[in-house]
């Protein structure tokens, strides 16, 4: 991706995650935002058009957006600080779920478990390699297995997003390996 892509990638991120009204930018109540409304929008802040934003959401290596069937509507698909409901359905994890973590907040995550932050969600990945990429970002990188399967077991609700992003309200300490 060039940086022009990734520049822009970054602001739809920030726009459909966490601040919309930045650029004047309404979401529904399941974080959708008109396609239309978004280029324009979007036009003061970065060079947007359709054919890019079309690009951006076909070729993100992580699947961040999402366009409507009918190609009018888009969003991102998990990882808000802005209210919104995703409605995705309830689903039974499997048995064992990864986070990547920087080892600087091992201390913290033994004492408090995995907390959303700022976030409506705890994100989990199904495999270690996802979850090591995801964890270097933020530095030295340590995988915490997360035992999903007994977290569920346990009254846990879990939601699988259209692009394989595990998501749940917390982990409790007991449930990490």
């Amino acid at each position: 991706m060039s940086t022009d892509a990734e520049t822009t990638s970054r602001f739809l991120s920030r726009v459909l995650r966490h601040a919309p009204d930045s650029i004047g930018l309404q979401l529904d109540a399941q974080g959708w935002a008109g396609v239309e409304d978004l280029l324009r929008q979007a036009r003061p802040h970065v060079r947007l058009d359709r054919a890019l934003l079309d690009e951006l959401v076909r070729s993100s290596d992580k699947q961040r957006f999402a366009l409507s069937d009918d190609g009018l509507r888009i969003r991102a698909n998990q990882g808000h600080s802005v209210a919104v409901d995703l409605g995705l359905p309830a689903v039974v994890p499997p048995a064992q779920l990864y986070h990547g973590t920087a080892t600087r907040f091992l201390a913290s995550i033994g004492q408090q478990g995995l907390q959303p932050g700022a976030r409506h969600h705890v994100h989990l990945s199904a495999d270690r390699d996802t979850a090591q990429a995801v964890g270097q970002r933020h530095g030295k990188v340590h995988i915490l297995v997360v035992e999903a399967g007994r977290m569920h077991a346990a009254g846990h609700v879990f939601h699988c997003t259209q692009n394989g992003v595990w998501l749940t309200a917390a982990v409790p300490v007991e449930f990490l390996q």
